[in-house]
C-alpha cells in the first residue's frame, strides 16, 4: 500500500482501538519500524493528528487535541486528473492574486494544499516539478480591491468602486450590491447589481481601481435570476436578450473542437463529410468572435446573418492590414 493508504490505516486502528501496540501496526501495514515512525512523524507534524504514546500501556493512542491545535484531518486519495488538477489549480490560483492582496488570509490555505500535495509518497515540490498547470492570459489585480470585495461580498455589504473601462479607457464610479467572485480564463470577475444601471453586470477586477465598504441597503439576487441573466449566453459578456449561433468546423478543426465544452446547452453534430456543427447561445457577441476569428478559414459562421457578417467584416479587415505592405525591410535578397 503506499503512504496515503497507511495514514488512513492508522487513523482506522487508532479509532478501533483505544491503544494499539506497535507490533499491530508492523503486522497491519507490512512495514518496517523506521516507516512506520516516519509516518506517524509526519501524520503529527503536517496533518497535526493527536497521537500519543502511552508509556504504561506500550502503545499508540488518539488524544483530545489542545484548543489551539490545527485541525487534523487525513488527505483525500487525490491521485486522479480531476483532483490533483483541482489541487494545483487552487495552489495556482493563490499564487496568481497580488502578494498584498489577503496574503495574511491565505497564507495558512496556501500552507494546507502545499500539506495536501506532499500527502502521498511524493514531495509537494516533486509533484510541483512534474506536474504544470500553464495559465495564459492572467492580468495583475490592483492591491487591495480584490480584499475589500471579498470583504463586501461576503460581509453582504455595498460597494462603492472606481472603474477603468476598457473600450473607453475612462473612469467611472459605481455603487453595488456585491453577488459572487467568478473566476474565468484566468481572470477574476465580480457579479454585482449596479445602482446606477439598475441592473446586472460583470466586473473585471483588474479594472477596479479603487474599493471602499458602503452603508445603505444590500439587494440580493438570486441565484436562479443571476445564471439566467450573467450565465444564459456565451462567455462572461451576457445579459437577458440571448440569440443562438450555429457554427461549421472543418473536418480537421472537428479534431478538437467536437471535444470541447463551449456551452452547458451546446448542440452539436458531425455531417458525413468530417465538418462539425456546432449551436450555442449569446447574448453579447464580443467574446464568441474573438473564439470564432482564432480559427480563421476553419470555421463558417452558418447563422445568424448579423454574426456571420461580422466576422466577414472582421476578416476583411485583418487582410487589409497586410494589403501594400511587403513585409519586413532590410533583408537581403538571394
Amino acid at each position: 500500500m503506499d503512504r496515503t493508504e497507511r495514514f488512513y490505516k492508522i487513523d482506522r486502528l487508532l479509532r478501533q482501538s483505544k491503544h494499539v501496540p506497535v507490533t499491530r501496526f508492523l503486522d497491519e501495514l507490512d512495514v518496517s519500524l523506521a516507516t512506520f515512525k516516519r509516518d506517524i512523524e509526519y501524520m503529527r507534524s503536517r496533518l497535526h493528528a493527536p497521537i500519543a504514546w502511552d508509556r504504561e500501556r506500550n502503545g499508540y493512542c488518539l488524544t483530545t487535541p489542545a484548543k489551539d491545535m490545527p485541525r487534523y484531518e487525513l488527505p483525500g486519495l487525490w491521485f486522479n486528473a480531476s483532483e490533483i488538477y483541482a489541487l494545483l489549480m487552487m495552489e495556482q490560483l493563490l499564487e496568481s492574486i497580488d502578494p498584498g492582496v489577503l496574503a495574511r488570509r491565505l497564507e495558512p490555505l496556501k500552507a494546507r494544499l502545499a500539506t495536501l500535495l506532499g500527502s502521498a509518497d511524493h514531495s509537494a515540490d516533486e509533484v510541483r516539478r512534474r506536474i504544470k498547470v500553464l495559465t495564459i492570459g492572467s492580468r495583475v489585480l490592483h492591491a487591495g480591491g480584490f480584499e475589500v470585495a471579498a470583504n463586501a461580498l461576503l460581509n453582504r455589504k455595498r460597494l462603492f468602486i472606481r472603474y477603468r473601462g476598457r473600450v473607453n479607457n475612462e473612469d467611472t464610479e459605481r455603487e453595488v450590491s456585491p453577488q459572487r467572485l467568478v473566476h474565468y480564463r484566468d481572470n477574476w470577475y465580480l457579479d454585482a447589481w449596479c445602482h446606477m444601471r439598475k441592473g446586472l453586470r460583470s466586473f473585471a477586477m483588474d479594472c477596479v481601481r479603487d474599493a471602499e465598504i458602503r452603508g445603505g441597503e444590500l439587494i440580493d439576487v438570486p441565484s436562479a435570476e443571476l445564471d439566467a441573466v450573467l450565465g444564459s449566453g456565451y462567455g462572461i459578456f451576457s445579459g437577458p436578450a440571448v440569440a443562438w449561433a450555429k457554427l461549421r468546423f472543418s473536418p480537421l478543426a472537428a479534431r478538437w473542437v467536437a471535444a470541447e465544452s463551449w456551452h452547458p446547452q451546446q448542440k452539436s453534430r458531425t455531417d458525413a463529410d468530417g465538418s462539425y456543427v456546432l449551436e450555442l447561445p449569446y447574448s453579447d457577441d464580443r467574446e464568441l468572435l474573438r473564439d470564432i476569428l482564432k480559427y480563421g478559414p476553419d470555421v463558417e459562421v452558418l447563422a445568424p446573418e448579423a454574426l456571420r457578417a461580422k466576422v466577414k467584416e472582421a476578416l476583411a479587415a485583418a487582410a487589409g492590414q497586410y494589403d501594400g505592405h511587403s513585409g519586413a525591410a532590410g533583408g537581403n535578397s538571394m
